[in-house]
């Protein structure tokens, strides 16, 4: 491992999306951003939806799309327990962003049998798909 680098997991309940070095980390927590680097302390934190940043080892910026979930961080490595994750490079943007209005139209809506919950819910996940494309 380099010197200023520490592992880094993003696990979904359907697979092992990623796992290599990284120089840092940027996840959506529930209460706001935070950033990990090497020897960072341990920390167990919720995530809610939004855009996961990272550094790999060449210096290129990545993006992923999670939707919720735990992060954990512990003898320099990170594990990311996320509900879904979808890195920005493999995001369907066209379809991200009709999710999108979709949402937005049934939470103008002021219908007692829309699910506003669930709409706004969909609607935050669509805008962190498009985000994390880099097409925001």
């Amino acid at each position: 491992m380099a010197d200023n680098t520490f592992m880094l997991e993003i696990v979904t309940p359907e697979r092992i999306l990623f796992k290599d070095e990284v120089d840092f980390m940027v996840a959506p927590a529930v209460d706001g951003e935070i950033g990990v680097m090497r020897n960072h302390a341990p920390l167990v934190a919720a995530l809610k939806i939004g855009v996961l940043r990272y550094k790999d080892g060449k210096g290129a910026e990545k993006k992923v799309a999670v939707s919720g979930g735990f992060m954990e961080i512990i003898d320099n490595t990170g594990r990311i327990l996320a509900e879904t994750a979808e890195p920005g490079e493999h995001v369907d943007v066209l379809r991200a962003k009709a999710s999108k209005e979709r949402a937005e139209r049934r939470l103008a809506q002021r219908d007692e049998t829309i699910n506003h919950i669930r709409a706004e819910q969909s609607l935050k996940r669509a805008i962190a798909r498009i985000r994390a494309a880099g097409a925001d």
